[in-house]
């Protein structure tokens, strides 16, 4: 099986759910790619710092700057083995371009394992995979989740859900049990 693992991102992306995963997983062995629509190896996008401080939603702080490091334009699903969707607000952005959805029915049409954190559900909502799973996403995403078919799981925030192929969790405290559940798809 191939080592080599993608990740689709986008401008305010959540911080934690793109940078953790992105240095966990090269930790374990994978190559990892951090692509973005529009954007080429050496392009830079924005994060985002998402906190709960006792809101009725999350507050959103500037994060670091990432470098992305391949051409959106040039993955072909075929060379990875797994699929990470972090949240944030860029799931939104990412749920509309045509080209990011196909990524993603590839991986589902393949059986490969996804991760999908807090808004990241939203692009597997878009992509139409999540029809008959049990998906798990930050809560301001269960309508999405439902009204594609999904069941909405309400977990911990530190909890995630595997069903089939897709690993789903609420929010980045839940890291530890979903990079867990994803690399426990993977075979390792």
């Amino acid at each position: 099986m191939t080592k080599k693992m993608l990740i689709i991102c986008g401008d305010f992306v959540e911080d934690y759910e793109l940078m953790v995963p992105f240095q966990a997983l090269q930790a374990m062995g994978y190559d990892v790619d951090a692509v973005c629509p529009d954007k080429k190896q050496g392009d830079v996008i924005a994060t985002a710092i998402h906190d709960f401080e006792g809101h009725q939603t999350y507050t959103e702080k500037p994060g670091h700057n990432f470098m992305l490091n391949k051409d959106f334009d040039k993955v072909d699903p075929n060379e990875y083995a797994g699929l990470v969707v972090p949240g944030g607000r860029a799931p939104e952005y990412l749920r509309l371009n045509e080209n990011v959805l196909n990524i993603v029915r590839a991986f589902d049409a393949d059986k490969k394992p996804i991760a999908a954190i807090c808004h990241g559900p939203q692009l597997l909502a878009a992509a139409g995979v999540l029809n008959g799973k049990k998906v798990s996403a930050y809560p301001a995403c269960s309508p999405e989740v439902a009204a594609v078919g999904g069941e909405y799981c309400e977990i911990a925030l530190d909890a995630a859900i595997t069903d089939g192929h897709l690993v789903t969790a609420p929010a980045w405290s839940a890291h530890p049990m979903w990079l867990k559940q994803f690399v426990a798809l993977l075979g390792e």
